[in-house]
């Protein structure tokens, strides 16, 4: 098998980072994606079969829409989808459409021209590394390829080889131990506690109010109304007859921006007489629907860090955030604690609700054996923590003692997609 370096270097890298939510993709180097959009497809699927073998192999059979702009169209038989599970990719025929609308659309180049460094979860399946090598080496052509753990692209962008990433996204809350640049599996502990969990207990909240969740494409008009008073809004003429999936994609983005505006975690465990002096906070519905928002919006996050405070859930079999970072480290070897506890590094969308990391610090400060020296970093910009992995995977991808790792074109041919596991830990 050749151990040749990759020389092409004179072409910048693309950095494809596979988030639960979006994908972005850009060139090296560079400050921001060129493109950023969600890993979320409408999928149209005719409802009669068509005819031709020749226009299935093509799969004609399916329409995406995939830009948000694209996708917020109300149509009929569109339904949501992602082709990602857990982090891993399931629907490989709709993450090829990702690939093929970034490359055509955002970044408008042959894929044969530029290396490409892409993200994985840490928990990824040998079959589906070999797969993504095989798709990019024989259909997309591309020059070199690398596979990289998000964790360690998080703390490569943080400036750190060592430290534990605290990754709180959509789907689950991760504590991912990261030691001289490699993942440490045996450390990964991972809660379902995360962005759903809290969209799940805001809804069950405007169920408890009798507030209608109504998105914006339903809304011909609207009229002022009174403080808590029942909205007085139009319904669009000749909408069409939507799918489930595609209506609680748009419900929950008007739970999104609720849980961005108006949650806020508290600084100490939730207490209902300290949290009704808390101020409140005032939110207006798309349709109209206005009301303060005042003890419920501390204890919907409460969740995150608390569990037991949660109707419906058992406490005993879920972790709160700060036991998910202290279990993780705990796993690990007892050299290497202190340089865990010393980088304690978060990231992901959820941790952009107010207050998160202040809970955070406080609780791991209580919890930290008093020889080690606890260090909590976050980045102030919302851009930073959310494009973590892709600004770690910009800066690996442009140095120049990390061309000699890529996989090659030359070596995929003599090994096969085997390689990837020899040359991507």
């Amino acid at each position: 098998m050749s151990g040749g370096v990759y020389g092409g270097d004179e072409v910048g890298a693309l950095v494809f980072d596979i988030g639960s939510l979006s994908v972005r993709a850009g060139y090296a180097g560079e400050d921001c994606p060129k493109a950023d959009f969600p890993t979320t497809l409408g999928v149209l699927s005719p409802e009669d079969p068509l005819p031709s073998e020749l226009e299935k192999e093509h799969k004609l059979s399916r329409v995406y829409y995939m830009d948000t702009t694209s996708l917020h169209v109300p149509r009929a038989h569109t339904e949501v989808t992602s082709p990602l599970k857990n982090g891993m990719i399931e629907d490989w025929d709709s993450f090829q459409a990702i690939l093929d609308h970034t490359y055509n659309k955002h970044l408008k180049s042959d894929p044969g021209l530029h290396p490409v460094l892409m993200s994985e979860a840490p928990w990824n399946a040998r079959a589906k590394r070999e797969k993504v090598t095989e798709l990019m080496f024989e259909h997309y052509n591309i020059p070199a390829l690398f596979l990289c753990k998000t964790a360690v692209l998080t703390a490569f962008a943080n400036g750190r080889s060592t430290g534990l990433v605290l990754d709180s996204g959509a789907t689950h809350t991760t504590a991912i131990p990261v030691h001289d640049g490699y993942v440490l599996q045996q450390g990964i502990v991972k809660s379902p506690l995360a962005g759903d969990f809290i969209t799940m207990q805001c809804r069950e909240l405007f169920q408890e109010m009798g507030v209608d969740i109504i998105p914006p494409y339903m809304i011909a008009s609207k009229e002022p109304v009174r403080e808590g008073s029942p909205p007085n809004w139009r319904r669009k003429d000749k909408l069409p007859t939507v799918t489930k999936s595609w209506q609680n994609y748009m419900c929950n983005e008007v739970i999104q921006d609720f849980q961005a505006s108006v949650l806020q975690v508290s600084d100490s465990p939730y207490d209902e007489q300290v949290a009704a002096q808390m101020p409140t906070v005032h939110y207006e519905m798309p349709n109209g629907y206005n009301t303060d928002y005042g003890a419920e919006r501390l204890r919907i996050p409460e969740g995150l860090f608390d569990p037991s405070n949660v109707k419906g859930l058992s406490g005993n079999t879920m972790l709160g955030v700060g036991h998910v970072v202290t279990s993780s480290i705990g796993m690990c070897d007892i050299d290497i604690r202190p340089g865990l506890y010393g980088s304690v590094i978060v990231t992901g969308g959820n941790t952009l609700l107010q207050g998160f990391n202040d809970r955070l610090n406080r609780e791991l400060s209580q919890k930290t054996p008093p020889s080690m020296r606890l260090k909590l970093i976050a980045s102030n910009s919302s851009i930073e923590r959310r494009f973590s992995s892709w600004i770690g995977g910009s800066i690996l991808a442009s140095l120049g003692t990390f061309q000699q790792m890529w996989i090659s074109k030359q070596e995929y041919e003599e090994g096969g997609k085997q390689c990837v596991e020899r040359k991507c830990p």
